[in-house]
């Protein structure tokens, strides 16, 4: 399944966010899934910054071409955002990994 992970960003720290969202993603593919990481556009905003909504909007498409949500644990709004997005979309989330079905 194409898995969008959905956790905080900004909030404690971004780079520390960025890697544990590529952890999960890490254990996600181990599992035989194919993760979709939306953290790391850290790096195409370093070099060229858009604001909140144009990710948000960008996000949104990628979420609704996935097969499931992972949503980890911290205060996000964006990722509250994603998991409504996907409730109306029909789309599961997941909270932890032992619910998520393998491959």
């Amino acid at each position: 399944m194409r898995i969008y992970i959905a956790a905080p960003l900004t909030k404690p720290d971004v780079c520390v966010n960025t890697k544990i969202a590529c952890e999960a993603a890490d254990k996600l593919l181990a599992m035989g899934h194919v993760p979709f990481v939306p953290h790391l556009t850290l790096i195409w905003h370093t070099l060229s910054p858009k604001d909140y909504e144009t990710w948000m909007r960008w996000d949104a498409e990628w979420l609704a071409a996935c097969d499931a949500v992972m949503r980890l644990p911290g205060e996000s709004p964006g990722a509250d955002r994603e998991v409504v997005m996907a409730g109306s979309l029909g789309i599961p989330v997941y909270y932890n990994f032992a619910d998520m079905p393998a491959r």
